[in-house]
């Protein structure tokens, strides 16, 4: 490994190329995290229902989300879904499924536990001031839990970001397969320079999560005193 080997960075445009497909990474767990917000967060109502069968239902969808892997269930629906149902997906809008699929699950049950936090007198007193159920999530119950659900929405968005790294084995040309293209394409010329390149999308992945994460730990600190 030669330091002369991590030059192959200010060739042409690859530097730039590498901070393309993190973009592109950063752009899909982005896209499906805003959809998970806003379907997680009804799916942690419904969760709420004292309906056994509701109960049955969205706690077999969380299981099953939880327990397959994430990879499985990329290859599951860019392969097996868009052949067996005729749908045709590209690789990106694949990918955002999936982990919309995922994030849901995941916001869904972190919506369920903030709702069952808040105390049964809350829900007394909105009733006993004649709020419909709509008002009193709306107006007492959402606002008291958001407080609870920003810290873990910051770190789940995190993961989602961390995880969008399997989608290069669909075929998604984010950052990993832009280290993959640029190490094959200077494989004679420069060939120390993987180990340089992949050292680069790890500080360009801590540049883009270390933050969120460490913005998700100070207000979870702040709001917990």
């Amino acid at each position: 490994m030669r330091l002369s080997d991590l030059s192959v960075l200010t060739q042409g445009n690859n530097f730039l190329r590498l901070l393309q497909g993190l973009w592109i990474s950063v752009e899909i767990a982005l896209i499906s995290m805003a959809l998970s917000i806003v379907l997680g967060t009804l799916l942690g109502v419904v969760m709420t229902s004292r309906n056994r069968v509701v109960q049955a239902i969205t706690w077999a969808y969380l299981q099953f989300i939880r327990i397959m892997p994430q990879l499985v269930l990329l290859f599951l629906v860019y392969f097996e879904l868009t052949k067996t149902a005729g749908i045709n997906l590209n690789a990106r809008a694949a990918a955002v499924l999936v982990f919309t699929l995922w994030g849901t699950a995941e916001m869904g049950d972190l919506v369920r536990g903030a709702l069952k936090s808040i105390p049964a007198h809350q829900f007394s007193s909105g009733r006993a001031l004649g709020l419909s159920d709509a008002e009193l999530y709306r107006h007492v119950v959402l606002p008291q839990a958001l407080r609870r659900l920003v810290p873990v929405t910051i770190n789940l968005t995190n993961r989602m970001i961390m995880t969008t790294s399997l989608v290069v084995l669909i075929g998604v040309v984010e950052v990993l397969k832009v280290a993959q293209q640029i190490i094959d394409a200077n494989r004679f010329t420069y060939p120390g320079a993987a180990l340089w390149i992949y050292g680069v999308v790890f500080l360009l992945y801590f540049a883009v999560c270390f933050p969120i994460g460490w913005l998700a730990r100070r207000l979870e600190r702040k709001w917990n005193r």
